[in-house]
């Protein structure tokens, strides 16, 4: 069984927080689809004339996820939410590249609704995974690397029952061995918003990502929309 849940601290804290959660099996990340990219590209260039020359910073979705930074202590420029760092790079380079198609088709849905979009291979994870205030003394290792750090006191983490961090100043960078890779079979996801009256962004987001997982790697899923009065899901 895997289960996902909000500390109630972080829901009295983040009471706009809302978010999708998918739980995945069966899945297939192993082939790149010619379709899957041609679909991301077409994402990318719509998005690009969107935002034109507004600042970044102002979009409404990433003002809430950089205020929501700031209120557990973190400065949102130096240490950029996921959504933000995706669109920076897309107006920046032009393109933000494939990585998997499990990656890519959440980013893709990402830099559509510009909120937080994560995948978790479990494989590695014990019990529940909990989004909280860490305690400083939890475990993490950076993606890409394969030293050992420790989160901040304070900072908002998701982190399993035996304190393994897989992501950490909540939707900033997530561990190297939760990362999801062609040998991922078994993933959570999750679909976060902090602006206020979210969830309507939040269901549809997690309803694309959804049909982009049917489509293109073949993944059977349980889902779950979370907030103030359900905090929890298990499958």
């Amino acid at each position: 069984m895997t289960t996902f849940n909000y500390h109630s601290e972080i829901i009295r804290s983040f009471p706009d927080l809302r978010a999708g959660i998918i739980i995945s099996g069966n899945l297939d990340n192993r082939l790149s689809s010619e379709a899957l990219n041609q679909e991301y590209i077409t994402e990318q260039q719509a998005v690009i004339a969107e935002i034109g020359d507004n600042p970044i910073s102002e979009i409404g979705a990433i003002a809430a996820w950089r205020a929501a930074f700031r209120k557990f202590g973190v400065n949102p420029t130096r240490y950029r939410c996921a959504p933000e760092a995706l669109l920076r790079r897309l107006l920046k380079k032009g393109d933000i590249p494939s990585i998997n198609r499990i990656v890519d088709c959440c980013n893709l849905v990402s830099i559509r609704y510009k909120i937080a979009v994560a995948a978790f291979d479990v494989k590695a994870l014990t019990g529940a995974v909990t989004v909280r205030f860490s305690n400083g003394t939890e475990r993490y290792t950076p993606l890409g690397e394969n030293v050992t750090q420790a989160p901040e006191e304070g900072e908002v983490i998701f982190a399993d029952e035996r304190d393994r961090v897989i992501a950490r100043r909540w939707c900033w960078r997530q561990s190297d061995d939760s990362a999801v890779n062609e040998d991922t079979r078994l993933a959570f996801f999750s679909v976060e918003g902090q602006h206020a009256d979210c969830l309507d962004d939040v269901k549809s987001a997690t309803g694309d990502l959804q049909n982009l997982l049917k489509e293109y790697v073949g993944a059977e899923f349980n889902s779950a929309l979370l907030g103030p009065d359900n905090q929890k899901f298990s499958d």
